[in-house]
Protein backbone atom coordinates (compact mmCIF):
# COMPACT_ATOMS: atom_id res chain seq x y z
CA UNK A 1 0.00 0.00 0.00
CA UNK A 2 2.44 2.51 1.00
CA UNK A 3 4.56 1.74 -2.19
CA UNK A 4 1.23 2.77 -3.79
CA UNK A 5 0.17 5.68 -2.35
CA UNK A 6 3.46 7.25 -1.90
CA UNK A 7 4.92 9.56 1.02
CA UNK A 8 2.57 11.98 0.68
CA UNK A 9 -0.81 10.14 1.78
CA UNK A 10 -0.96 8.60 5.25
CA UNK A 11 -1.83 5.10 5.35
CA UNK A 12 -4.66 4.60 7.93
CA UNK A 13 -5.64 0.99 9.03
CA UNK A 14 -9.45 0.09 10.41
CA UNK A 15 -8.59 -2.74 13.16
CA UNK A 16 -11.48 -5.07 15.05
CA UNK A 17 -9.19 -5.68 18.22
CA UNK A 18 -11.43 -8.57 19.35
CA UNK A 19 -14.37 -10.43 17.92
CA UNK A 20 -15.91 -10.84 21.22
CA UNK A 21 -15.40 -14.85 20.94
CA UNK A 22 -14.22 -17.16 23.54
CA UNK A 23 -10.71 -18.27 22.31
CA UNK A 24 -10.87 -15.98 19.57
CA UNK A 25 -9.13 -12.54 18.22
CA UNK A 26 -7.99 -10.42 20.91
CA UNK A 27 -6.42 -6.98 21.64
CA UNK A 28 -2.48 -9.02 22.21
CA UNK A 29 -2.93 -10.16 18.49
CA UNK A 30 -4.35 -7.21 16.80
CA UNK A 31 -1.14 -5.36 18.54
CA UNK A 32 1.25 -7.25 16.88
CA UNK A 33 -0.24 -7.03 13.40
CA UNK A 34 -0.35 -3.41 14.03
CA UNK A 35 3.18 -3.60 14.93
CA UNK A 36 3.93 -5.72 11.28
CA UNK A 37 1.73 -3.02 9.68
CA UNK A 38 3.41 0.47 10.87
CA UNK A 39 6.97 -1.65 10.05
CA UNK A 40 5.15 -1.69 6.48
CA UNK A 41 4.54 1.63 6.23
CA UNK A 42 1.17 2.21 8.32
CA UNK A 43 0.56 5.15 9.74
CA UNK A 44 -2.47 5.06 11.95
CA UNK A 45 -4.83 2.53 13.21
CA UNK A 46 -8.17 3.18 13.76
CA UNK A 47 -9.46 0.81 16.97
CA UNK A 48 -13.02 -1.07 16.34
CA UNK A 49 -14.27 -4.13 17.52
CA UNK A 50 -16.70 -6.77 16.95
CA UNK A 51 -19.22 -7.38 14.53
CA UNK A 52 -17.46 -10.36 12.57
CA UNK A 53 -18.67 -13.31 14.83
CA UNK A 54 -22.45 -14.19 15.14
CA UNK A 55 -23.71 -15.09 18.73
CA UNK A 56 -21.55 -13.14 20.72
CA UNK A 57 -22.55 -10.84 23.83
CA UNK A 58 -20.93 -7.37 22.75
CA UNK A 59 -20.50 -5.38 26.55
CA UNK A 60 -22.25 -1.81 25.17
CA UNK A 61 -21.30 1.14 27.27
CA UNK A 62 -19.95 4.74 27.12
CA UNK A 63 -16.31 4.14 25.54
CA UNK A 64 -16.85 0.69 25.41
CA UNK A 65 -13.68 0.07 23.02
CA UNK A 66 -11.38 3.10 24.25
CA UNK A 67 -9.77 0.41 26.24
CA UNK A 68 -8.57 -1.26 23.21
CA UNK A 69 -7.39 1.78 21.73
CA UNK A 70 -5.22 2.37 24.82
CA UNK A 71 -3.50 -1.29 25.12
CA UNK A 72 -2.93 -1.71 21.34
CA UNK A 73 -1.70 1.81 21.60
CA UNK A 74 0.54 1.23 24.26
CA UNK A 75 1.76 -2.21 23.44
CA UNK A 76 2.10 -1.93 19.56
CA UNK A 77 3.41 2.13 20.33
CA UNK A 78 1.53 3.14 17.54
CA UNK A 79 -0.58 5.93 16.68
CA UNK A 80 -4.42 4.86 17.60
CA UNK A 81 -8.02 6.20 17.30
CA UNK A 82 -10.58 5.14 19.88
CA UNK A 83 -14.37 4.38 18.82
CA UNK A 84 -17.53 3.41 20.95
CA UNK A 85 -20.53 5.56 21.98
CA UNK A 86 -18.74 8.39 22.40
CA UNK A 87 -21.05 10.93 22.87
CA UNK A 88 -20.30 13.64 24.26
CA UNK A 89 -17.27 16.50 23.74
CA UNK A 90 -16.44 15.96 27.51
CA UNK A 91 -16.44 11.94 26.89
CA UNK A 92 -14.10 12.58 23.07
CA UNK A 93 -12.02 15.21 25.06
CA UNK A 94 -11.45 13.22 28.05
CA UNK A 95 -10.03 10.35 26.04
CA UNK A 96 -7.55 12.76 24.28
CA UNK A 97 -6.34 14.40 27.40
CA UNK A 98 -6.44 11.23 29.00
CA UNK A 99 -3.53 10.05 26.64
CA UNK A 100 -6.11 6.72 26.20
CA UNK A 101 -5.79 7.80 22.48
CA UNK A 102 -4.28 10.10 19.74
CA UNK A 103 -7.95 10.80 18.40
CA UNK A 104 -11.04 10.23 18.80
CA UNK A 105 -13.59 8.92 15.67
CA UNK A 106 -17.47 9.56 15.45
CA UNK A 107 -19.63 7.44 13.43
CA UNK A 108 -23.20 6.88 14.90
CA UNK A 109 -22.89 10.14 16.85
CA UNK A 110 -22.80 11.88 13.49
CA UNK A 111 -25.21 10.33 12.25
CA UNK A 112 -27.57 11.93 15.02
CA UNK A 113 -25.59 15.10 15.26
CA UNK A 114 -23.92 16.12 12.08
CA UNK A 115 -22.90 19.63 13.61
CA UNK A 116 -21.55 17.67 16.95
CA UNK A 117 -18.07 19.09 15.67
CA UNK A 118 -19.36 22.91 15.98
CA UNK A 119 -20.92 22.19 19.25
CA UNK A 120 -18.12 20.37 20.51
CA UNK A 121 -15.82 22.66 20.20
CA UNK A 122 -18.21 25.53 21.52
CA UNK A 123 -18.54 23.68 24.80
CA UNK A 124 -15.25 22.78 25.25
CA UNK A 125 -14.59 26.85 24.87
CA UNK A 126 -12.67 26.61 21.88
CA UNK A 127 -13.11 29.37 19.40
CA UNK A 128 -12.75 28.09 15.88
CA UNK A 129 -10.94 30.06 13.41
CA UNK A 130 -13.40 28.88 10.31
CA UNK A 131 -17.22 28.01 10.33
CA UNK A 132 -18.96 26.81 6.91
CA UNK A 133 -20.05 30.00 5.59
CA UNK A 134 -23.85 28.86 5.38
CA UNK A 135 -23.47 28.72 8.97
CA UNK A 136 -21.87 32.31 9.90
CA UNK A 137 -25.03 33.90 10.65
CA UNK A 138 -26.00 31.06 13.09
CA UNK A 139 -22.66 30.96 14.93
CA UNK A 140 -23.17 31.43 18.70
CA UNK A 141 -21.14 34.53 19.46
Amino acid sequence: MRDTVGDELPVLVRFSATDWADDGWDAEQTAKVAGWAQAAGADFFDISSGGLVGGVRIPLGPGYQVPFAEQIGADADVPVSAVGLITTPQQADAVIRDGRADAVMLGRELLRDPHFPLRAARELGVDLDYWPPQYLRARPR
